[in-house]
């Protein structure tokens, strides 16, 4: 069984370009998969159905949203509520500051009592497949480590909860 997952970064109400959708283009590709019969399961019950340690329904799907920006709380929360769909966000915990364009730590942990799972993006969102042009294999190993658990350990402050789940900045592994 194939189980597409629709991954997102941001969201606004009247622009769009290769990382933003528009709130109206959003809210017809979530009444779109209702209208298709698509299931929305969460990242768990994604991972349990992989792992052959549980069923899910035909024409299932996960809904994934990296970073943290604040079209999220302001265009995607609300809509995923409507629908009743849970979600993955990918926070990068250093962009979690509260400023206009980004999401306060209330916000995550309201989205998180409400069906928006919280996962790990690492700390500033680094490129983790690449090492800088002249960082030593030292360095660049210390740098990651940093990342992954600088990240882990301000959610597990911030949101009480261990972090399961890494998606990759950039989608870049090595």
């Amino acid at each position: 069984q194939t189980v597409p997952i629709l991954t997102y970064h941001n969201f606004s109400n009247d622009r769009a370009d290769k990382m933003t959708v528009k709130k109206a283009d959003f809210e017809a590709q979530m009444k779109l998969l209702k209208d298709l019969g698509y299931h929305v399961i969460s990242l768990d019950e994604f991972f349990d159905f992989v792992e052959f340690k549980a069923d899910i329904p035909r024409k299932s799907c996960v809904i994934t949203i990296d970073d943290g920006w604040q079209g999220v709380y302001d265009i995607a929360y609300p809509i995923l509520k409507k629908y009743r769909y849970p979600a993955t966000l990918f926070v990068y915990t250093d962009l979690i500051s509260g400023s206009k364009k980004t999401l306060s730590w209330e916000q995550v942990r309201e989205m998180m009592k409400n069906g928006i799972d919280m996962q790990n993006h690492t700390k500033t969102h680094r490129d983790l497949g690449n090492k800088e042009q002249d960082e030593s294999f030292e360095t660049y190993f210390k740098s990651i480590k940093e990342e992954l658990e600088v990240s882990e350990d301000v959610m597990s402050r911030r949101l009480g909860k261990k972090v399961t789940s890494l998606a990759y900045p950039y989608g870049n592994t090595n």
